[in-house]
């Protein structure tokens, strides 16, 4: 009696394909491919994308911007979806993740498929949406490295966000109103923060005079514990003059690379800086810390981002969600590849 073997599973998908950079977006090109994927290694799963938060860095890496971007690849950092084939525990479960390896050194998750270690993998929080889960990735990661590399944020503590409204920004926010620090956030003219946060948000508009000045004013002259800069360079001298003596300044970007740096006084007060570059984390340490998150999604202590429905797009509209985030919407923007 012959027995017929099982034989191995080929799935078929559309992808997003970079195959060089672009000098701007009017260059750059997306062609979605049908591309074969073999079958999977052992300790691989295969996980069908629900939905990818399109991120600056997935933008940037496609116009050239990163140097350990290898060409041709898929681009695309974050993901949520349903595990289709790999381990048989795995499969069927709804997962979520991130990784600065994704779409920059391999193939990524602007795509329909995605294959991925099976160690890497991480459940979705109990209570959200598949496409909510593909929008938490980077900037809560990115938020929540820079807040335990400066040493954490305890009760009482005064963290200053500057552009607070940005996602990493919002991310802060909330991960610092959960550990009941009073939060004061900075923007360019906004007065009131956007998205959740458990906790009392003080804005203050830089249109409404000097920053430092303004949070001095706010603090009784202290300034503040932690101060978390996410545009940089323009933020740079406002931060270290609204330092706290011992206090840190975190950093995850920037748009210019020189600025003024006064040693003297900077050591006179004690001050740290922390530098925060998640694309040094792949999917497996980006687990780890969506780990630690995860229990404060199911509590509600922290919530994902909104995903208004005129910013999800298919992939044959990605070049578009790219404008849009390089743009610098206030919204997040989502690719899900099935829509196509």
């Amino acid at each position: 009696m012959s027995v017929a073997l099982q034989q191995p599973m080929i799935h078929h998908g559309a992808a997003l394909r970079v195959v060089a950079q672009a000098a701007d977006l009017d260059h750059l090109v997306l062609p979605v491919e049908i591309r074969a994927i073999p079958a999977l290694q052992k300790g691989a799963a295969l996980v069908q994308i629900a939905a990818a938060g399109v991120n600056p860095s997935d933008v940037k890496a496609a116009l050239g911007a990163m140097p350990q971007a290898v060409w041709p690849r898929t681009p695309g950092r974050d993901y949520a979806g349903t595990v289709v084939d790999g381990p048989a525990h795995l499969v069927g479960k709804s997962v979520w993740g991130t990784g600065g390896d994704l779409g920059i050194t391999r193939d990524g998750t602007h795509a329909r498929y995605l294959v991925i270690a099976a160690e890497h993998l991480r459940e979705v929080p109990v209570g959200l949406s598949l496409r909510e889960a593909g929008g938490v990735g980077v900037p809560f990661v990115t938020a929540w490295i820079g807040l335990r590399d400066a040493g954490g944020v305890r009760p009482g503590m005064v963290v200053l966000v500057l552009g607070s409204n940005g996602k990493v920004g919002q991310a802060v926010t909330q991960l610092a109103a959960m550990a009941s620090a009073q939060v004061i956030g900075v923007e360019r003219a906004a007065r009131t923060g956007r998205g959740h946060a458990v906790g009392p948000i003080t804005v203050v508009s830089a249109d409404a005079g000097d920053v430092a000045e303004q949070v001095l004013a706010l603090t009784g002259g202290r300034g503040a514990d932690l101060v978390y800069n996410s545009v940089g360079s323009s933020y740079f001298e406002t931060a270290n003059r609204v330092l706290a003596r011992g206090g840190t300044q975190v950093l995850i970007a920037t748009i210019e690379r020189t600025v003024r740096f006064d040693i003297l006084a900077f050591y006179r007060a004690r001050h740290r800086y922390v530098g925060v570059d998640t694309l040094a984390l792949n999917s497996g340490d980006c687990g780890v810390v969506l780990d630690t998150l995860r229990p404060a999604f199911e509590s509600g202590q922290l919530k994902p981002f909104a995903v208004p429905e005129a910013n999800v797009f298919g992939l044959a509209e990605a070049l578009s969600a790219y404008r849009a985030v390089l743009a610098g919407t206030s919204e997040r923007i989502i690719l899900e590849p099935c829509r196509d």
